[in-house]
C-alpha cells in the first residue's frame, strides 16, 4: 500500500446522511474476485441514468469534481453492510481519503486496512467543506502526521487511533505491520525449533 503522509488533492462534495455500501458499490457488482476495477461501478445508481449515460445531477458528474481525490460527505458514511467491495471502489475511483462527522464501524475500519485514510471531523467543519465545494472547485491539504487540514480559509485539527496512524504513515497493511517484526519471529521460531 502506498503511505499516507501528506496529500493534497481537490474535494468532492456528498452531503447526503446514511449513504450506505448498497449505494457505494451496488450488489449486482460484487463478483469480482480482485480488488481493482471497481471504481468504474462507484455510485452507479446515481452516477448513471437508466439509459447508461451520466446522471447530470450527481454529485461527482459535476465538472469541479473531475480528479478529486478527498471525498466530504454528511453523517454516517459507509453504513450498511461490512462490504468490504466499498472501499475498494472509492480507492480505485480515486479517492484516498474521506472526511465525514461519523462513519459506520465496519466501514472505518476497512478503508484504513486498504490503505485510505477516514478522517472524523467536526460537524461544522464538515459543512464549512460541503459549502465551500459544492459548486466549485476546492483543494486542502490532509497532514496525517500532523493531524491537521488545511485549505484556503479553512483549517482543522483531527484525531486519529495511533494504531491506525503508523499503519497508514508507513503503507502498511496487517501483514506488513506483522513483517516488521520478522527479527523477533524468527528468533522465537528457532528457539522451538
Amino acid at each position: 500500500m502506498e503511505p499516507i503522509v501528506k496529500h493534497t488533492g481537490t474535494i468532492a462534495t456528498m452531503d447526503r446522511v446514511n449513504v450506505d455500501t448498497d449505494q457505494i458499490i451496488p450488489k449486482q457488482f460484487l463478483k469480482r474476485v480482485e480488488r481493482s476495477g471497481f471504481g468504474q461501478f462507484l455510485f452507479f445508481d446515481w452516477r448513471f441514468l437508466k439509459d447508461g449515460s451520466p446522471n447530470p445531477d450527481f454529485e461527482l458528474n459535476q465538472p469541479h469534481t473531475k480528479g478529486a481525490t478527498i471525498l466530504v460527505a454528511a453523517h454516517n458514511f459507509g453504513c450498511g453492510s461490512s462490504r468490504e467491495h466499498a472501499p475498494w471502489a472509492l480507492q480505485d475511483y480515486g479517492f484516498k481519503i474521506i472526511i465525514a462527522p461519523s462513519f459506520a464501524d465496519i466501514f472505518y475500519n476497512n478503508c484504513v486496512k486498504n490503505g485510505m485514510l477516514p478522517i472524523r471531523l467536526d460537524e461544522k467543519k464538515v459543512n464549512q467543506l460541503l459549502a465551500s465545494g459544492a459548486n466549485q472547485a476546492v483543494e486542502i491539504t490532509v497532514d496525517l502526521e500532523a493531524q491537521k487540514i488545511t485549505g484556503e480559509g479553512f483549517e482543522a485539527s483531527f484525531e486519529i487511533d495511533p494504531y491506525w496512524k503508523e499503519m497508514l504513515l508507513n503503507g502498511w497493511d496487517e501483514i506488513g505491520r506483522t513483517l516488521t517484526y520478522e527479527d523477533k519471529i524468527k528468533e522465537y521460531e528457532q528457539k522451538i525449533g
